[in-house]
C-alpha cells in the first residue's frame, strides 16, 4: 500500500502533515506549529504516532512539539547542524543521510536560504517531498538567515527531483504568491491557469497545498530565474541565474 499524505491546518496559515503507512501502521508528522490539530488528526483516523520530523527552527514550525512529545511520545528528528536551537532531538540527520520509516527510505536534503539549517525531506515511496519554507507554492522563504546564492542553489537541487513529485511546503501563501508571480509573467498561459484554479480552490476554503514539482516548474517565478524569457522579462540577460534569482525575491519583499 502506498504511503498517505493528510495536510493540516494549523495556527493563521501554516500546514503541517502526516505521512501513514497502512502495512505498518507507522505515522510520522513534519513539523507542529501546534499540537492541537494533529492529535485530532490522529485521533479521527486511529493512527498512532511514531515519528516528529522538523525541518527549521522557527517557532511556527516547532511551537507544538513538547506538548505533542508529551502527549504520544514520539520519536524526534531534526538537522544535526541546528540541533542547538531545536526541541531536543532523538535522531540528528546531516545532509545526504537517509533513514527508514515504514519499510522506506527518507533522503535528508539540506536547503538553506531561509534559515541556515533548513532541511527538507524527500520520500520516494510517496512520491513527495517535505520542504516547509524553503520551496513553497508559487514561492520561497524569505531569505532571514541565508544567502540569494545558498537559496537558488537549494531550489535547483530540489527542482532536480521527478516533475510528478509533491512539494508539501509549509504555508498558504499560495495566492498572494500567484498574484506576484504575474508580475513577472504575466503572459504564461499555464500560471494564468493555475491562478484561475487557486482563486476557485480559495473560494471553496481548500487548501492550495501540496501542489506538484512540474507544476512549480512551469509556474513559480523563483525556480525559472534561469529562463531567458525571465531574464528577458527583467532586463537582466547578461546576469547570473543566481542574480536574477535575487532581483526576483528582492521584487517579492517590497512586493
Amino acid at each position: 500500500m502506498p504511503l498517505e499524505i493528510v495536510t493540516i491546518p494549523c495556527l493563521k496559515d501554516n500546514y503541517a502533515f502526516l505521512l501513514h503507512s497502512d502495512d505498518t501502521g507507522e505515522t510520522a508528522v513534519v513539523d507542529v506549529p501546534e499540537a492541537a490539530p494533529i492529535l485530532a488528526a490522529l485521533e479521527d483516523r486511529g493512527w498512532q504516532l511514531s515519528e516528529i520530523w522538523i525541518t527549521h527552527h522557527h517557532w511556527d514550525h516547532v511551537d507544538g512539539v513538547a506538548e505533542l512529545k508529551e502527549a504520544i511520545g514520539a520519536k524526534v528528528i531534526g538537522a544535526a547542524a541546528d540541533a542547538h536551537r531545536l526541541p531536543p532531538l532523538n535522531h540528528a540527520v546531516t545532509d545526504g543521510e537517509t533513514y527508514r520509516f515504514a519499510g522506506s527510505d527518507v533522503h535528508v536534503m539540506d536547503v538553506p536560504g531561509h534559515t541556515v539549517g533548513h532541511i527538507a525531506y524527500h520520500v520516494p515511496d510517496a512520491t513527495a517531498v517535505f520542504t516547509a519554507d524553503s520551496l513553497m507554492a508559487l514561492g520561497c522563504g524569505r531569505l532571514f538567515e541565508g544567502t540569494p546564492e545558498q537559496m537558488w542553489g537549494s531550489l535547483s537541487r530540489l527542482a532536480g527531483l521527478p516533475p510528478e513529485t509533491l512539494v508539501c511546503s509549509g504555508h498558504e501563501y499560495t495566492a498572494s504568491n500567484a498574484k506576484f508571480a504575474m508580475t513577472i509573467e504575466s503572459g504564461n498561459g499555464k500560471l494564468i491557469s493555475r491562478v484561475e484554479a487557486i482563486e476557485t480552490a480559495r473560494a471553496a476554503g481548500r487548501p492550495t497545498v501540496p501542489s506538484t514539482l512540474a507544476s512549480e516548474l512551469a509556474t513559480n517565478p523563483f525556480l525559472r530565474a534561469h529562463l531567458p524569457e525571465v531574464k528577458a522579462a527583467l532586463d537582466m540577460k547578461e546576469a547570473t541565474d543566481a542574480e536574477v534569482f535575487a532581483a526576483i525575491r528582492r521584487r517579492k519583499d517590497a512586493f
